[in-house]
């Protein structure tokens, strides 16, 4: 039992790596093309993706499953955030956009002890506030004339997209436990995940032939290494631990995320903002590790 829970952990944590890439990619990608575009081309690789291996391993792609609806509202849901998460990030840093998603962990807390009857307790209460102030620093950086600005409301575009993720992290759970075949259940929560995208493709198709390889690179990128391989990972660690303690794979995103933004995309933190992040870090530890696995 304790081999599968660490296992689970191991893979949870493999899991938010990977996606922590995604957030300096997203960046790069969003230089060459609007963000319409490029989410709806990411999850057209991964639903193709996940749709060729049920071919390739002669599995049905039937929905005779138990969780048909489920899935549905958990591909709405997943489309709706992406949209949210791509339209925000064009004005927002990819470390902020990381810190703002990975709120989602305290939102799980909250919905946690809503919809599953999980006791909050003092560290998770103290979570929350440290993760509100955290927000507060980041999006205002101490300028109180900046809200309302462009910036501001795409930062709240990321943080509304980390809300949504909440719900799909707890609903994931029941998700793990009725599935009979995960790839299969994959694959349709991908075309599900389709149906948001789908009204602006019109105001994208013109832009396809004209993208440069690198748009495509960070296309295929976002889209095989950054959802198909860590949502199977992560769906695979939620078989043997909560949804609370799943959600420490956003620590590991931020600190990827951030990381590799610096690096990379020479990105710098004010002290306001690096304050506000080590806030949200702090809270979601607290939050976090404060759950039984």
């Amino acid at each position: 039992m304790a081999d599968n829970k660490n296992k689970a952990v191991l893979m949870t944590v493999l899991a938010g790596f990977l996606w922590g890439t995604s957030f300096p990619a997203i960046k790069i990608g969003l230089q060459f093309m609007d963000p319409y575009t490029f989410v709806f081309l990411r999850f057209l690789i991964a639903s193709l993706t996940l749709a060729s291996v049920m071919l390739l391993t002669r599995n049905q792609l039937s929905l005779k499953i138990p969780q048909k609806r489920l899935l549905l509202f958990l591909g709405m849901i997943n489309g709706v955030a992406y949209l949210l998460q791509y339209s925000g990030m064009v004005d927002t840093s990819a470390s902020e956009s990381s810190l703002f998603v990975n709120l989602s962990v305290v939102w799980v807390a909250l919905l946690s002890a809503g919809l599953l009857k999980e006791s909050l307790g003092f560290k998770k209460m103290v979570g929350i506030v440290l993760s509100l102030f955290g927000v507060v620093l980041i999006t205002t950086n101490l300028e109180m004339s900046s809200v309302g600005k462009s910036s501001v409301l795409a930062e709240f575009f990321v943080i509304a997209a980390g809300i949504l993720w909440a719900i799909f992290i707890v609903y994931n759970k029941q998700f793990v436990k009725e599935s009979n075949s995960m790839v299969r259940s994959m694959t349709w929560l991908m075309l599900f995940t389709m149906l948001p995208l789908l009204p602006i493709l019109p105001f994208s198709a013109g832009s396809f032939a004209t993208l440069p390889l690198i748009a495509w690179l960070t296309i295929f990128y976002t889209g095989l290494l950054c959802w198909v391989v860590p949502y199977y990972l992560w769906l695979e660690g939620l078989k043997h631990i909560s949804p609370v303690t799943s959600s420490v794979v956003h620590l590991t995103e931020i600190l990827v995320a951030m990381s590799i933004s610096i690096v990379l995309l020479g990105e710098v933190l004010t002290l306001p903002s690096a304050i506000g992040g080590v806030s949200v870090i702090i809270a979601i530890l607290l939050v976090s590790l404060t759950d039984k696995i």
